[in-house]
């Protein structure tokens, strides 16, 4: 307990106060645009009336004065004006283009600006760590351009840019802002994106033997849950007859929400999509659910149990208020984790409802509830047409109880997100934190705990998209077991940032940290050898979102070793180089990613904290726990090939070779402004290796920047050396 009075973490009401003055003040602002982009629209449509058309030519005096004062409010830069007013056919159309040659934006998108702006600041006041996130910095430096028009332009782009929506779908607090403020930033009101999202579409896949393993064989919330946690990386959905108590088939389907950092390749329900397209009764992904339901052929009026995570879940809330949905199959319970119910109510009366938060989790504002103004943590609830008598003399209850609702809001013990929104957590926080929470839905769930007779996963499909990374991340993949599940190959990266630093050492040094095998030895370029300090941001990955930082020693070829292949190899093809980089040590920043790096590349792994910011012409990256920084600026650049490497590893007696596909825009940049910094107490082995390699007092020779590209990752291959 602070001396305040309040917990540690949690906001005071003055702070509650403030953000939410500027969320309301957000949204009145986001009113006000829209009026202003209505009024525009009907003056511009006045503007060329057939009406005032025929009435300027009876009467030109008039008249003509009548259009150039509506001309002037809807094109002026002091009225309405911008390209975005205008009506998109005929003479409208040219006044439109002309006002984009012109440089002006319409009144409405300026305003939107100004809604953004303060939802930004509202979200930075209740969560000040994501300043660091890359999809805010992304929408931050657009907002904050010198000028409002230079904002919207920039905006414009960021939109357009399906690798920016991918980095943005992280910000869930602005998930319901986004989609308004890019309606509103539009220059065409008939292009809507929302409209075009594709048809959906569904197909029945086969599970992994290992994913096979952590489905439920008896019908429980938990096992549930699990059934999601496994198919939370696919863009998947799982649909199971349960044979109840009383000897009656039942349905359930299992929607998983978004995974962050997480591709969906052409699913309706990718990370783009997560604030693209709002999930409404008539969006792809309840389409591509309809879809999979109607091909596993559950029979009209039978009872069917929605629950979902996350986004997943927002779905199934939004599926069973649609009327026509519930007229043919009796919805009988929906059960959202990680989203709230808040005032959504089923069509069907008698559906019990159920929504279990975390109050850290960020993810259910989203639907423009906070979460820290939720229910009672221990609510109950209440059967249909009766009330509790309690809920009055309950000093601690947050809301009234609702008929057929029953809302969770407890405070967990995870803070750091996205790690309190990941499901995983939520289940060990029912099974330790709130039990009387899974106890009171699997009561409820009673006539589901029995045992599977069948169970089919979908996945659902967006027709509209390609795959995503396509064509250069679109090749065939294979599922390699680790310890941490399935683990599909070559691991591929969708938006990543990376900096290597190179460095000439001494060759005895680099030697004498290499295994102690004759086959490896370091490349040399005179006497000297190189070692390469990589950093990475990897923001969407097979294997989620993570920082990495690694160090390296190039080698040459382990059989047959020639002087100056390092500068030969340059010439070959990634796939038939000899030479190689040997990874030292390799730091981590999610646990996924350690278990990939030991097991299947055989590398060194560690598991740390870090941040990095790599987006720019400056280097930013720093870890606590490791003790490192590695910070400057970077000069003027020229391209260079793409970085494409092979990576070398050990896993027991054996070399495991990995080859790294990129495709970007790489720039070899000089050292100069690039500084390592290491702690007096940093942590071994990373640090120690630095030291003896001399790179804490050295600044690189060269760096090769790359801000944004593609990679992908093969499945580490076994040598016998």
């Amino acid at each position: 307990m602070r001396a305040d009075g309040h917990a540690p973490g949690r906001s005071t009401p003055d702070s509650q106060d403030a953000r939410g003055l500027l969320r309301r003040c957000a949204g009145d602002v986001v009113d006000v645009a829209e009026g202003i982009r209505a009024v525009s629209a009907r003056t511009s449509t006045a503007l060329f009336a057939p009406p005032l058309t025929a009435a300027a030519r009876r009467r030109p005096r008039t008249g003509l004065v009548a259009r150039w004062a509506l001309l002037r409010a809807v094109m002026h830069q002091r009225g309405l004006g911008g390209a975005g007013n205008t009506t998109r056919q005929g003479m409208g159309q040219v006044l439109g283009a002309a006002g984009a040659v012109l440089g002006r934006e319409s009144l409405a998108a300026l305003v939107a600006v100004t809604s953004l702006r303060l939802r930004i600041a509202a979200v930075l006041a209740e969560h000040p760590e994501f300043a660091r996130d890359p999809g805010m910095r992304r929408l931050a430096q657009a907002v904050t351009a010198d000028r409002d028009p230079a904002a919207v332009r920039s905006l414009r782009a960021l939109f357009r840019d399906r690798e920016a929506q991918r980095a943005l779908s992280g910000l869930a607090p602005l998930l319901a802002e986004l989609p308004a403020v890019r309606t509103l930033l539009d220059e065409d009101p008939k292009n809507d994106e929302t409209g075009r999202a594709g048809e959906g579409a569904a197909e029945a896949v086969e599970l992994a033997d290992q994913e096979r393993q952590f489905i439920a064989t008896e019908g429980s919330f938990l096992g549930f849950l699990r059934n999601i946690e496994a198919l939370s990386t696919g863009g998947r959905i799982l649909v199971q007859n349960v044979r109840g108590p009383d000897g009656v088939v039942r349905y359930v389907v299992q929607a998983p929400g978004l995974a962050p950092g997480h591709p969906r390749n052409d699913s309706p329900q990718d990370a783009a999509g997560a604030w693209r397209t709002p999930f409404t009764t008539d969006s792809p992904y309840i389409r591509s659910v309809l879809l999979a339901l109607a091909d596993y052929g559950i029979p009209r009026g039978a009872d069917l149990a929605l629950i979902g995570h996350g986004e997943g879940g927002l779905a199934m809330l939004n599926l069973a208020q649609d009327e026509e949905f519930c007229d043919t199959y009796r919805v009988t319970h929906v059960v959202s984790v990680g989203c709230p119910v808040g005032d959504r109510r089923p069509a069907d009366p008698r559906t019990w409802a159920a929504g279990i938060t975390n109050q850290h989790d960020i993810m259910p504002v989203q639907d423009g509830r906070d979460a820290s103004s939720a229910y009672d943590p221990h609510a109950k609830s209440v059967p249909a047409g009766q009330s509790d008598p309690h809920a009055q003399h309950d000093p601690h209850a947050r809301s009234a109880p609702r008929p057929n609702r029953y809302e969770v809001d407890y405070a967990g013990p995870t803070r750091e997100f996205p790690l309190c929104h990941m499901l995983r957590e939520y289940i060990e926080h029912l099974r330790t934190v709130v039990p009387e929470a899974r106890e009171a839905v699997d009561e409820a769930l009673t006539p589901y705990r029995g045992p599977i007779v069948r169970t089919r996963a979908y996945r659902l499909k967006d027709r509209a998209h390609p795959p995503e990374g396509h064509p250069f991340l679109t090749l065939p993949t294979g599922s390699v077991p680790t310890t941490a599940g399935p683990v599909d190959v070559p691991v591929r990266y969708y938006d990543s940032s990376a900096a290597h630093l190179c460095y000439p050492v001494a060759a005895d040094t680099a030697r004498a940290l290499l295994p102690d095998v004759p086959w490896l030895a370091p490349s040399r370029l005179g006497r000297r050898a190189f070692a390469v300090l990589s950093l990475h941001e990897h923001r969407c990955s097979t294997i989620g979102p993570y920082a990495e930082i690694a160090l390296s020693v190039l080698v040459d070829d382990l059989w047959r070793p020639r002087p100056y292949d390092i500068a030969a190899d340059l010439l070959r093809r990634p796939d038939l180089r000899r030479t190689g980089r040997y990874v030292l040590s390799l730091a981590v920043t999610s646990e996924e990613a350690r278990v990939v790096a030991r097991e299947i590349w055989g590398q060194p792994a560690q598991r740390t904290t870090a941040e990095a910011d790599l987006t720019g012409r400056k280097i930013d990256v720093r870890s606590r726990d490791l003790g490192l920084t590695v910070e400057g600026r970077i000069g003027p650049g020229v391209r260079c090939p793409q970085a494409d490497r092979v990576r070398y590893g050990r896993r027991g007696e054996s070399t495991v070779r990995t080859l790294v596909r990129t495709h970007g825009r790489p720039r070899l940049h000089p050292g100069t402004g690039v500084r390592l910094r290491l702690d007096t107490a940093a942590a071994e082995p990373l640090a120690g290796q630095l030291r003896r390699l001399g790179l804490d007092t050295a600044r690189p020779l060269f760096v090769v920047a790359c801000p944004q590209f593609l990679a992908h990752r093969s499945a580490g291959a076994v040598l016998p050396r």
